[in-house]
């Protein structure tokens, strides 16, 4: 039955687990423009394309936030009631350590399955759309940008250059075009005093409304391509419309990255696990009618049924013959110059086709290997949050600290060490060194006595997290020096 005081640990777990959540969310999704901040600046982005992108991406980094989320609340929050002496009266009223964390990992185990859950229908989506997005957006061309005494190139087909800006941005002076649409170089140039930029109502084109300018253009008159005509026309005001569409954002059929590993679920990631299995059995029987035109005996044609049909005859009525000299030495002088030539092409074909088959099958391979340790990945980003719990619950009852500041340093180390190893054991099983499946799960196997050894030790009220602990520790271990130092005779 649930007790009140079940009920009062869950409720100061709640409270820092939504903060530090949401403040570790932010925390990562910062990271990530951080990291893409030079390729989307410039870009023209509107907020809505923004707001798209980081809802994504932090629907995409929510299993990486909740373990350390679970990890700083249940340090804060045994740290806490350590603190006020919550744990002390707790123990003195005859209550266990594990008795009163028994709520709080029921609680963490129904946050774990509802994370697996979301790993496996929602991540899959928001992967497919926040990547393909931000795919679009790497690849996008950035924002026209005019400056005054710089030649711009961004249009293409042509080099355009202006004198002056004024501030209101639109005004122009001293403006000089390079038409180049016709293939020609710098044969239709337009030269104006002054202009004003227009951009159309739906920012597909940039009209240049000129004044007081020249047009020089420059045909060929002949078929000789050596008689050419110029021509040169004065204007008091022209029109000059640019296609800016290259500029938009064009967004790519989603349907192109459905077939990668991140965008799969469960079921899918096992269906295609096994599809691979199957081709890599076909893939190695498929090297056999590679070689057989190369190598009679391995050939289904009646030429090799007679060839494997006499070997087996000659082995079991006679005994093979022997040759002390080379094979080479027994063909006539007239065809050894041939046959060489032919042995020599079927080694070169035989080598260049066992390279395509070994090289196809190893990227064959890598791609098995991460189909699978995406599979493991699902459940080991939510056994996560019951390892980091059993190990942050002990230690906030050791530390006896709350707020943000000895949790947040202690929270951070060990969240450290868990993404290390668990990025290792990633490594290790994608490069197929270690099997999946303990690679994927290497961080929980080293953790897990890790955990227990700190329930055991905050069951016995360790202050191994205490300054007098070690002071206490050093004064035994000089005290043993000083000790011998007494012994030991004088010379």
């Amino acid at each position: 039955m649930i007790k009140k005081l079940d009920i009062l640990i869950i409720r100061s777990f709640i409270g820092p687990f939504i903060i530090t959540f949401f403040v570790t969310l932010f925390v990562l999704v910062m990271q990530f423009f951080w990291l893409y901040m030079d390729e989307l600046i410039g870009k023209g982005l509107g907020i809505w394309m923004i707001l798209q992108l980081l809802v994504l991406m932090s629907a995409t980094l929510v299993p990486l936030a909740l373990p350390l989320a679970i990890l700083l609340a249940a340090i804060m929050t045994f740290g806490n009631m350590g603190e006020n002496f919550e744990l002390v009266a707790i123990k003195a009223s005859g209550i266990s350590l594990l008795r009163f964390m028994r709520p709080l990992l029921l609680f963490i185990i129904g946050i774990a399955s509802l994370a697996f859950v979301f790993n496996n229908t929602v991540i899959p989506v928001a992967n497919l759309k926040a990547l393909s997005l931000l795919y679009d957006l790497r690849n996008s061309k950035p924002t026209l940008n005019l400056r005054a005494g710089q030649f711009n190139n961004e249009i293409q087909d042509y080099s355009i250059r202006i004198g002056e800006k004024d501030k209101d941005g639109r005004t122009i002076r001293d403006i000089m075009i390079y038409d180049q649409t016709a293939g020609l170089t710098n044969t239709n140039i337009v030269i104006a005093k002054q202009g004003v930029m227009i951009p159309s109502p739906d920012k597909q084109y940039l009209i240049f409304r000129l004044r007081d300018g020249w047009r020089y253009e420059q045909t060929q008159a002949g078929g000789d391509g050596h008689a050419h005509t110029q021509t040169r026309m004065h204007f008091g005001q022209w029109d000059k419309v640019f296609d800016l569409s290259g500029f938009k954002l064009n967004r790519t059929n989603e349907d192109l990255f459905k077939n990668a590993y991140q965008m799969m679920n469960i079921s899918q990631l096992n269906m295609n696990i096994d599809s691979m299995k199957h081709t890599n059995v076909r893939r190695a029987d498929n090297v056999k009618v590679y070689l057989s035109p190369y190598i009679t005996i391995l050939a289904g044609d009646q030429v090799g049924k007679t060839l494997n049909g006499k070997l087996a005859k000659k082995a079991v009525t006679d005994t093979l013959r022997s040759y002390t000299g080379s094979f080479i030495n027994l063909i006539s002088q007239k065809q050894r110059a041939h046959i060489m030539d032919l042995v020599s092409n079927n080694f070169r074909n035989t080598r260049s086709l066992l390279d395509i088959s070994s090289s196809d099958n190893r990227i064959q391979i890598d791609n098995l290997l991460k189909f699978i340790v995406e599979w493991h990945r699902r459940f080991t980003l939510s056994f996560a949050c019951i390892l980091l719990f059993l190990i942050g619950a002990p230690l906030g009852a050791i530390i006896r600290k709350g707020g943000l500041g000895m949790p947040m340093v202690v929270a951070v180390a060990f969240f450290l060490l868990w993404y290390i190893i668990s990025l290792v054991g990633e490594k290790l099983s994608k490069s197929g060194a270690v099997p999946a499946v303990f690679g994927m799960w290497i961080s929980a196997i080293i953790l897990m006595p890790l955990a227990i050894v700190l329930i055991q030790q905050a069951r016995n009220d360790s202050q191994i997290f205490t300054k007098e602990w070690y002071l206490r520790a050093w004064n035994r271990v000089r005290g043993l020096f000083s000790k011998k130092e007494r012994i030991l005779p004088k010379k």
